[in-house]
C-alpha cells in the first residue's frame, strides 16, 4: 500500500510526472536569459513614444509603468530598477498581442507601399478597361462619383495616349487613393 504512493502505476503517470518536472526545473542560466530578455523588451517599450504605447494593448499595470518610467527618464538607477520591476509584471502578461501590435505597427510603411502598388495598378486597369472596370469599382466602393470617376479617367486616357501622363493622370490616382 505504502508502494502504491510512492511508485507510478503506469508509464502515462511517468511521462506526466517527467513533463512537471522539466517545466519546474529551468536551469538558473535560462532563468536569467528570460529576464534579460523581459528587461531588454521593457526598455524597448519604455523608449517608445506616448502614441506608440497608447497603440498598444497594455494592461493597466504596465500602463502605470510606463507613466513613471516616463517620469524617471533622467534618473539612470532608479529607471534601471523600474526596468527590471516592468520585466516582472511583464512576466505575469500575455507578451503575444503586445508584439503582434509592434510587428504591425513596423510593418505600417510596407502596408502603405503595397497600397501604393494596388492603386497604380488600379488607376491603369481603369485606364484600359474603361465602363466595363468603372462598374466593378463603383459596386466594390459605393462612395465614388460615376461621373467624377468616368471623367477622370477620360482625361487620364488622352494624356496616355499622347504620351504626357501630367495632372490628371495624378487626379485620377489622387481620387482613388481618397476613395478607393
Amino acid at each position: 500500500m505504502v508502494l502504491d504512493i510512492i511508485m507510478p502505476q503506469s508509464a502515462k503517470d511517468i511521462d506526466e510526472s517527467s513533463e512537471e518536472m522539466e517545466e519546474e526545473l529551468k536551469s538558473k542560466s535560462e532563468v536569467k536569459r528570460e529576464m534579460h530578455q523581459l528587461q531588454d523588451f521593457a526598455q524597448s517599450l519604455i523608449e517608445m513614444s506616448k502614441h506608440q504605447r497608447s497603440r498598444l494593448p497594455l494592461s493597466e499595470d504596465i500602463k502605470d509603468a510606463m507613466i513613471l518610467a516616463d517620469k524617471i527618464t533622467n534618473k539612470h538607477e532608479a529607471l534601471r530598477r523600474h526596468i527590471r520591476h516592468t520585466a516582472r509584471i511583464l512576466l505575469e502578461t500575455d507578451l503575444e498581442p503586445i508584439h503582434h501590435a509592434i510587428e504591425v505597427m513596423a510593418n505600417k510603411h510596407q502596408q502603405e507601399t503595397a497600397k501604393f502598388v494596388r492603386l497604380e495598378a488600379l488607376r491603369d486597369e481603369l485606364i484600359e478597361q474603361g465602363n466595363d472596370a468603372v462598374e466593378t469599382l463603383i459596386s466594390e466602393f459605393p462612395t465614388i462619383e460615376r461621373q467624377k470617376i468616368k471623367q477622370l479617367i477620360r482625361h487620364a486616357a488622352k494624356e496616355k495616349k499622347a504620351e504626357k501622363l501630367g495632372k490628371h493622370y495624378k487626379n485620377l490616382f489622387t481620387y482613388l487613393k481618397a476613395n478607393a
